[in-house]
């Protein structure tokens, strides 16, 4: 991201209001700061036209944006921008046109631009066989407590991104008043557009998830304040990526070559699950109910998935 500065009052005043909408909406953190960033970039290319305020917008200031950041060179690598970053760019724009909307201002322009295609990335999917290995590998006897209780949380791990099927974001963020033992219920609260579901525990999950919460996580915590489910070792809020990182770790303990080379990341893990429950007869709505997904269109990939093998 370019380091810009906004000369232009009127755009600044624009941009602080647009981070402030963003936040009274629930977006996350990082889109509440990043979001504005890049329509600060949108507005000083506006000035750079010449466009003083902000009602005289039209399309064609919007297309000569979109113009502007296909050609741009990347700053970093050299070359031209990615179609993923071109598409967060006019994603933001477009947001920002529903906002100005929103705070009425006459004659919005919509966006009318298509977003760039994006090269679908190859998608991992573990065996039963390797899912069954992994959790084999964190029950294995430890050497020391510490050595226990790190194994005891990448079984609760394994639990929350392959049994459950919750996304990277969604895992990071379960709380363990999420998590209902009587009913064996985790409460997803915090999924993808704010969506809400029930995801089921069986009992060998349910009792891994309680073990690590009752007999470890107990000990690590400094404070009642502190409800997440994954803490590390000094009782601090675990990142997507320090899970992440456990995953691979733990992989790395394998002895099997196959699943040692497998490129392998927590949402492997989700679409492991999604293909084992596919493979044992459940129907494509179930499956879509349980990952989350808005339509069936997300959950069909697992379909062609078991049709390639």
């Amino acid at each position: 991201m370019q380091k810009i500065n906004l000369k232009n009052e009127s755009y600044q005043y624009l941009e602080q209001a647009f981070k402030e909408w963003l936040d009274v909406l629930g977006y996350g953190s990082g889109t509440v700061k990043g979001m504005p960033l890049i329509v600060r970039e949108f507005l000083h290319h506006l000035d750079t036209l010449g466009l003083i305020h902000i009602n005289q917008l039209q399309q064609k200031q919007i297309k000569s944006y979109h113009e502007y950041i296909s050609t741009r060179v990347n700053q970093r690598r050299g070359g031209g921008l990615s179609n993923n970053y071109i598409n967060k760019h006019l994603q933001a724009v477009e947001k920002f046109l529903e906002f100005l909307n929103h705070k009425g201002m006459q004659n919005v322009p919509a966006l009318g631009i298509r977003l760039e295609k994006l090269q679908r990335k190859e998608i991992t999917v573990l065996t039963q066989n390797e899912i069954k290995e992994l959790f084999e590998l964190a029950s294995r006897e430890p050497n020391t407590e510490k050595e226990q209780i790190i194994q005891s949380r990448d079984k609760a791990l394994l639990v929350i991104f392959y049994s459950c099927g919750l996304r990277r974001n969604e895992g990071a963020n379960v709380s363990i008043d999420d998590i209902n033992f009587d009913t064996r219920i985790l409460h997803v609260k915090k999924g993808k557009n704010y969506k809400e579901r029930l995801v089921p525990l069986n009992k060998t999950n349910a009792a891994y998830l309680q073990e690590w919460i009752y007999d470890y996580r107990s000990q690590l915590i400094k404070t009642k304040k502190e409800h997440r489910l994954f803490v590390n070792i000094h009782g601090e809020p675990m990142s997507g990526g320090t899970l992440y990182t456990r995953l691979k770790l733990l992989q790395l303990q394998s002895d099997n070559i196959e699943l040692g080379q497998k490129n392998i990341g927590l949402h492997s893990l989700r679409h492991s699950i999604a293909t084992h429950l596919l493979q044992a007869g459940m129907s494509l709505e179930k499956i879509a109910r349980f990952l989350g997904h808005s339509s069936l269109e997300s959950t069909q990939i697992y379909t062609h998935l078991i049709e390639k093998e």
